[in-house]
Order: structure tokens, then sequence, then C-alpha cells
């Protein structure tokens, strides 16, 4: 079998956080950095409170907009009043990916012991846009793109990734 040639993606990335700055975003830096050097392509960068309509709305522009093709935010995960970054997500999903979530948890587990239950790392597909959503720490954010998304979103990955599907999820609209 040849080689497959490597798909570069637009990636748009989203900081949740009442208190950051685009220069003290660590996390999006990480993100940004990871991405850009895998080869894609940083489609947008933007920063929301922890503010749920604010967190979907933005989650929802990029999700009509053609050009991104996934959008990674990070921060607001956690348990505390003000984290509604998974609501914000989940309340635009069309589909979950609940193993993103349980495989993070493995790889968070090896790293911080029983401290990764508290993280409520999810995935989903909307409007053909894959949507993921890691933890406000940096290590969070090389552990989640370094163990997942770094593979599975390169479609030279085996035996399957999430870049050969795209353009088939959204096949049930065009019936």
């Amino acid at each position: 079998m040849a080689e497959l040639p490597f798909v570069p993606i637009r990636i748009a990335v989203l900081t949740v956080s009442d208190t950051r700055s685009l220069a003290e975003d660590r996390s999006g830096a990480v993100l940004v950095e990871r991405l850009e050097a895998a080869g894609h392509v940083l489609a947008d960068r933007a920063i929301v409170t922890d503010d749920q309509p604010g967190i979907e709305a933005r989650l929802r522009g990029w999700i009509a907009d053609p050009g991104v093709d996934a959008v990674i935010s990070t921060g607001g995960t956690g348990l505390t009043g003000r984290d509604v970054t998974v609501e914000a997500h989940e309340a635009v999903y069309e589909k979950s990916i609940p193993a993103f979530g349980t495989l993070f948890t493995m790889i968070s587990f090896q790293k911080i012991g029983t401290s990764a239950i508290q993280s409520r790392a999810c995935a989903g597909v909307a409007g053909g846009t894959y949507l993921f959503a890691l933890p406000g720490s940096p290590g969070a954010c090389k552990d989640a793109w370094d163990g997942i998304l770094a593979a599975q979103l390169d479609l030279r990955h085996r035996p399957c990734n999430f870049v050969e599907i795209m353009p088939r999820l959204e096949e049930h609209r065009r019936k």
C-alpha cells in the first residue's frame, strides 16, 4: 500500500478563562505550537469568559465557518460552578465521541494518578466540525495533543483516524 500524504486541517483554538489574555494563555500557546509543528493550519484563536452562551456562540460561529475543520478548547472542564465548557460543547454536538474522554482520562491517570477523575474532557462533532474540550493546564493540552490528537488528526495514522472520515461527516445532509 502506498504511503498516504499528510493532509493539513484547519484548527481553531479557544481558551475559556475569566482572567487570561492571549499574552498569558500558555495552554492555548501549547496547542498552537503543536498543531503548527505538525503541519496543520491555525484557522483562528480566541479567548472567551466562562459563560455558557458565549462559549456556545463562539463554537457555533466556527462550526458554520467552512474554513474551520476542528476546534480545540482549553479550560472550563473541571467541577466548579464556573466550569461550563463541557455543557456548552454538549449543547452544540450532533454526535459525541465518548471514548475521547475515556482515553484522555487513561493518559492523565498515568501522569497525575487519581486526580485525573476531576477532568471532564470531551469531544464531539457538529456541522462536520470536530470539537475537543480540554482542561486548562498546559500539561493536559500536551497530553491530549501528544497522546490522542496528533495521531487522530493525521490521515496517515492507521488503522483509522478522524481525517479520513471528514468527507462523510455530513453525508446525512446530502440525501
